[in-house]
């Protein structure tokens, strides 16, 4: 692409014919000139730095090499936040906004200081907007990961709720292992986005097997092996009462709730995401009285 007098109208132009996506392409010229929405529309007729042209240029081989948009522009907006995202955690979906929004509802249900952790974090995205969502006061929120990778993306992230901030605990550890002792018994939610793809699954599609790290993807030859884990412990760890929230594969809603039953969770619910297809399922540890 040209340098010099090119002003951002005519490369949003440009891009959108090399693309052959127009939105596509206004994301990446604006990510490339670092003004977005309404500001973005500001700087069209402004000529882009050679800097800007050699970024955007980057960025767009990227795309057409196969890499996935999120990466590319290195952000990608999740509920109320705008995150950071690379190959060292899975790109934030839209099912899994519907996960967070259930945790977040069933804390806003806890009388008293809420205690919640997200387990295998990933980017931060359940368990950040878990902490910009919930009241400042007296609202605690975990985000674990095995992935040390993981954790400073989510490290990072954490910026991006402002105050909130301050009640974000990091650590690092496989699920439960991760939390201090002194938390059995005590969370008020739990929510986990664990990989459950089996391992094998001939849906999974190329782009997300060559970018997106595979050990927040697969699970065992059923891909129940994690979820199966979280089940058994969620009793020791989650306070009488309390909720655990878990992103399912659209085929595992009945194999899931023969887990947490077998578990001894109870009101076990599978709900589905917008295409009617089960995603998410929550269930209670059990109150005596």
């Amino acid at each position: 692409m040209g340098v010099g007098t090119i002003t951002w109208r005519e490369l949003w132009h440009e891009t959108a014919q090399v693309l052959g996506e127009r939105p596509q392409a206004r994301w990446l010229c604006e990510t490339a000139s670092g003004a977005f929405g309404e500001d973005f529309t500001e700087e069209l007729d402004r000529p882009a730095t050679e800097r800007m042209v050699a970024h955007l240029d980057a960025m767009v081989a990227r795309y057409r090499a196969g890499e996935p948009l999120q990466y590319v522009l290195g952000h990608w907006a999740f509920r109320h936040l705008d995150l950071l995202v690379d190959r060292r955690v899975l790109i934030p979906r839209p099912e899994t906004e519907l996960v967070a929004a259930v945790a977040i509802e069933r804390a806003r249900a806890a009388s008293g200081p809420v205690v919640v952790a997200d387990l295998g974090t990933g980017s931060g995205a359940i368990g950040l907007s878990m902490a910009a969502e919930l009241r400042i006061t007296g609202t605690t929120v975990w985000l674990t990961d095995a992935s040390a990778d993981a954790l400073a993306v989510a490290r990072a992230n954490a910026a991006g709720v402002g105050r909130a901030a301050a009640n974000v605990r990091l650590a690092q550890g496989s699920w439960f292992d991760a939390l201090p002792d002194d938390l059995r018994g005590c969370l008020d939610v739990v929510v986990a986005n664990p990989p459950y793809i089996a391992e094998g699954d001939p849906e999974v599609g190329s782009e997300v097997l060559e970018w997106e790290p595979a050990a927040a993807l697969f699970a065992g030859a059923e891909g129940l092996d994690d979820i199966r884990t979280i089940a058994a412990e969620a009793p020791t760890w989650i306070r009488p009462g309390g909720s655990l929230v878990l992103e399912i594969g659209h085929r595992q809603g009945a194999a899931v709730r023969r887990l947490l039953e077998s578990a001894g969770l109870v009101d076990v619910e599978i709900g589905r995401d917008l295409a009617g297809k089960d995603r998410i399922a929550t269930a209670r540890i059990h109150a005596p009285g």
